[in-house]
């Protein structure tokens, strides 16, 4: 095994990633900073909602921009190869703590970008097609370890694979649950529009997309399917991108499967853009790239243990009680991509003991979109609870207590109270503990 791990592949298709990574962050940055979204997600808002642990990550004001150029930057190196180690970290730091600034922004392609790039931060993705392999010929090299390109597809394969185990539900494949709400709703579209009307549409599509999720690492991996494999990958993920509005996912995960294409075909794709861009020494070198025996087993341990976190990290939600996509405790980070379509009215009401009472207008701390995001989430409705009971307390009320009249409907279901209305959330505390005064579904989605 060991041996088989060791033996030598070309260094092409980690140069791929490399230069797909960089170009696809570059341009989604600045996407994001035409848009206006540095501003409306992460300086005009009041309130931040801050991962759990991570309090002290916070928007930096009008330095926002600057660290968005700062990732910006890194994102360009990256794609180059020069200054590449430095440049990946860098990456690596900025993108997730811009990620982790605002619970509310919260997406699976940026937490599996944040992953991408820290396990490039081990590998060699410099040693060819590179300015730094162009710069210094001792660090170019033709062929690198098997396992370097390994750890890239098992990180794909964690992904397409759990959001496939997430998908073996009673609502996606029983009820077709939520597509049988989001397809109709774009029944405007040309051709299509009308077939997205039919409930046998989202049950197919529900099917499809399950068996998709669970088989297609196995195609890729296959010699004799890779190519019409690839094909669905690319027919599938533009069929997202038409029909959902879920940003750079689909063009991130079609670039990402390129890491199961064999080296000569990364080479002669990038040999050819090397040679068109009059850049052909940044080419494959004819070295060999071998570690020292005891560095090349530390990092296998380090990766063995990042590989049995993220295996087991998403099944972290059996320790809690209750429905899963009710309560979202031990959601997040799981990989359960586009699974339910919930929405939630959340009306707070503050108190004091000298009997003062404001209901609270939630536009006047929020944006829409936190506030869409706030009505449904338990922990998010904590987070609010506790600011709005430090902003009237500068208000001169008396040790505030923060109540909630909460309903939210979760894939076509009736809406009902999600958090228990005589609970003062002031006064309940953030941890990893269960949130007792969640009020159950009394309903059973069945499944991983």
């Amino acid at each position: 095994m060991i041996s088989c791990l060791e033996k030598q592949t070309s260094s092409a298709p980690l140069a791929t990633i490399r230069i797909v990574l960089g170009l696809m962050l570059f341009a989604g940055l600045v996407r994001f900073w035409a848009k206006g979204w540095i501003n409306d997600l992460y300086i005009a808002p009041h309130f931040f909602f801050s991962y759990y642990g991570f309090e002290w990550i916070r928007p930096l004001g009008q330095y926002t921009y600057g660290l968005f150029a700062l990732c910006m930057v890194a994102a360009l190196l990256v794609m180059l190869g020069l200054y590449y180690r430095v440049a990946i970290v860098s990456l690596f730091l900025c993108f997730t703590y811009i990620e982790l600034m605002d619970k509310s922004t919260y997406l699976n392609h940026y937490y599996f970008v944040s992953l991408l790039c820290f396990v490039l931060i081990f590998l060699p993705a410099n040693a060819s097609f590179s300015l730094d392999a162009a710069r210094n010929r001792n660090l170019a090299a033709g062929t690198v370890p098997r396992w370097t390109i390994g750890v890239v597809r098992l990180l794909v394969f964690v992904l397409y694979f759990y959001a496939g185990l997430a998908k073996l539900n009673s609502d996606w494949l029983l009820n077709a649950m939520p597509l049988k709400i989001w397809l109709p709703a774009r029944n405007d579209m040309p051709i299509i529009g009308p077939l997205l009307n039919q409930q046998w549409v989202a049950y197919f599509f529900s099917w499809f997309g399950c068996a998709y999720d669970l088989s297609i690492v196995f195609f890729l991996l296959n010699s004799r399917t890779r190519n019409v494999a690839y094909l669905t990958v690319i027919v599938f993920h533009l069929m997202t991108a038409l029909l959902f509005p879920i940003g750079m996912f689909p063009y991130i995960m079609i670039l990402a499967a390129l890491i199961f294409f064999p080296g000569q075909v990364h080479q002669k794709r990038l040999s050819a853009i090397a040679s068109w861009l009059r850049l052909p020494s940044i080419g494959i070198s004819k070295n060999r790239l071998v570690y020292n025996r005891r560095y090349q087993r530390m990092v296998w341990a380090g990766f063995f243990l990042f590989f049995l976190v993220q295996l087991l990290f998403p099944f972290r939600y059996s320790l809690y009680p209750g429905e899963l996509f009710w309560s979202e405790e031990g959601y997040r980070f799981s990989w359960r991509v586009m699974l339910m379509e919930k929405a939630g009215y959340a009306q707070f009401t503050v108190k004091d003991r000298d009997g003062k009472q404001a209901v609270v207008n939630n536009h006047e701390f929020l944006t829409p979109l936190q506030e869409k995001m706030m009505s449904t989430q338990p922990d998010m409705m904590l987070q609010y609870a506790h600011m709005l009971k430090a902003h009237y307390l500068q208000k001169g009320f008396s040790a505030p207590q923060v109540f909630v009249d909460s309903y939210v409907a979760l894939n076509g279901r009736l809406g009902r109270p999600l958090a228990d209305p005589a609970v003062d959330l002031a006064a309940q505390s953030e941890s990893f503990r269960s949130k007792s005064w969640i009020i159950p579904l009394e309903d059973e989605i069945k499944g991983l």
